[in-house]
């Protein structure tokens, strides 16, 4: 069977960006895949045209896997019934607790919400399912983030460009990485009103059969200075803890 040549270096080119969370430019893509610059250079315009690809604008323009090609992975887990596993648990964790509960998984160095589940009285709350927000400021992100291998924490957090949300939000590395330490000490991780003021979120982070952690669950509500997020926290992490086993998770070797 004849290949066509172009849709070829097209799915090289993905395969490529989708392994560097730094970032890779087009020379680099062109070194590495033996491609013309001209070629290259009209297929990752429109992959990046596509949302396939993301382009960072700096003194040279570098590309990440875009949120068109995260979704269309997200369909292949859809197909392994990843989703159907746990979003029925999800629906009873929010029943149960009375606040949203989402489960969302790293892009880059943002979290992208893949399920969303509210209570019967649910409040307000701007993020939706496909949205993204920023790793640093977002329980999901933290949690992810503090158990992933430390090559991928260091590569993101060397892409994380931190901006003011609130009072509240961390705006350096030093003290996330602070955060992060405290994270895996704990089990899970709080956004403390950092992203909005209104809000107080709590994760924890659920890991995949291979051990690796898969993406994150939370719990938001409107800020309240008498609930105890200390033992929210903990059932959060509790939860997560039993999703991880119903993806076959077996824990830590010894």
């Amino acid at each position: 069977m004849k290949l066509n040549r172009t849709t070829q270096r097209t799915v090289e080119i993905l395969k490529l960006v989708s392994k560097d969370p730094q970032g890779i430019s087009l020379d680099e893509i062109c070194e590495r895949l033996k491609l013309p610059k001209t070629s290259a250079y009209d297929i990752v315009t429109t992959l990046a045209e596509m949302g396939m690809v993301n382009v960072d604008r700096g003194v040279r323009q570098r590309y990440t896997i875009g949120l068109t090609a995260y979704r269309i992975g997200i369909h292949y887990t859809n197909n392994l019934d990843f989703i159907g596993v746990l979003e029925p648990e999800l629906r009873a964790f929010a029943r149960q607790t009375g606040k949203t509960v989402f489960f969302g998984v790293r892009s880059d160095h943002e979290v992208v919400y893949i399920c969303k589940s509210e209570p019967e009285n649910p409040i307000i709350t701007t993020a939706t399912v496909g949205s993204k927000n920023p790793i640093y400021c977002t329980s999901l992100g933290k949690a992810i983030l503090a158990c992933s291998d430390e090559e991928t924490r260091k590569q993101v957090m060397g892409r994380i460009k931190f901006r003011k949300k609130t009072e509240k939000t961390i705006l350096d590395k030093e003290s996330l990485t602070a955060e992060l330490d405290k994270v895996r000490k704990q089990g899970y991780a709080l956004d403390a009103r950092e992203l909005e003021e209104h809000m107080e979120c709590v994760g924890a982070p659920v890991f995949g059969a291979d051990g690796s952690v898969l993406g994150a669950i939370s719990l938001s509500s409107l800020y309240k200075p008498t609930e105890d997020y200390e033992a929210l926290g903990c059932l959060v992490a509790e939860k997560a803890a039993e999703l991880s086993r119903l993806l076959g998770y077996l824990g830590e070797s010894e």
